[in-house]
């Protein structure tokens, strides 16, 4: 893979993964469209790992404050404070993927080598969204949150491994379906990213360190990290201030057509 490559793919990882369209999908979709070599898990693995970065920069005085409320609910055994429970919640919504990831992973992996299978899941996330807008009720923040809405929300979370279901989407949606407002079902996302990157990357750290080139792949990689962790970053600051008045509609029609399109050029090719 070129340098050129690596940033468009690291700018595109870093944009869809926080605003609501799929990273996983679109990085199915580009390189099939511009007939580019597949980037490899290794390549995948370091613009997560930049994703990851640009949450950690956008919210750590919010991430430490959840690790220091959860360390004390477990010192005291109770979880009476506001940032305890939504630092139980974000380990209660984790736990779904993990467990999904863990059982169908060859059946998530298999998706991955399928551009028409992307395009399908993108029309599935178009229609997520445009329900979530049409029936969720917006009216609560993440502080009201119940055990069992935090564990849909993981749930919605888990769907996400596969390539075009939006993990941003899946979350966002199932967080306004169940009452909470835009801007707090997006910061609740956003959090509940953190663990499931981090989790992800530290499984494939080990195989990205046995690369027999990995000197030569370096550049590539360092370029992709650092494009998704300034897309990210700016998408991120972008959505929180979007959500605030505005609806997630236009990201619903843009993955019907991106997946509508790409369906129609599959069939052509």
């Amino acid at each position: 893979m070129d340098i050129i490559q690596a940033i468009l793919l690291g700018v595109v990882q870093g944009a869809a993964e926080f605003i609501p369209i799929s990273s996983s999908g679109h990085l199915v979709l580009v390189p099939w469209l511009f007939a580019w070599p597949n980037p490899g898990l290794a390549f995948d693995t370091v613009l997560h790992l930049g994703t990851l970065a640009a949450v950690l920069a956008v919210y750590w005085p919010d991430l430490l404050s959840l690790v220091r409320s959860w360390s004390e609910s477990v010192v005291q055994r109770k979880a009476d404070t506001t940032g305890a429970r939504l630092a139980w919640w974000i380990v209660v919504s984790t736990i779904p993927a993990m467990v999904m990831g863990l059982l169908w992973e060859e059946q998530f992996e298999a998706l991955f080598h399928s551009p028409l299978h992307a395009a399908a899941l993108l029309l599935v996330t178009g229609l997520w969204l445009a329900l979530a807008e049409r029936l969720g009720r917006m009216e609560a923040g993440a502080e009201n949150l119940q055990w069992w809405q935090a564990l849909l929300i993981g749930v919605a979370q888990g769907f996400a491994i596969a390539p075009g279901i939006s993990r941003s989407g899946a979350t966002i949606g199932a967080g306004l379906l169940l009452g909470l407002r835009r801007d707090a079902a997006t910061r609740f996302s956003f959090l509940l990213s953190t663990p499931i990157i981090l989790g992800a990357g530290l499984l494939q750290v080990k195989r990205l360190l046995e690369l027999p080139n990995l000197d030569a792949a370096l550049p590539p990689l360092l370029l992709g990290f650092l494009a998704a962790l300034l897309s990210g970053y700016v998408c991120i600051r972008f959505l929180l201030n979007y959500v605030k008045e505005r609806t997630l509609t236009v990201f619903a029609a843009y993955c019907w057509v991106v997946g509508l399109g790409t369906m129609a050029l599959y069939l052509l090719r």
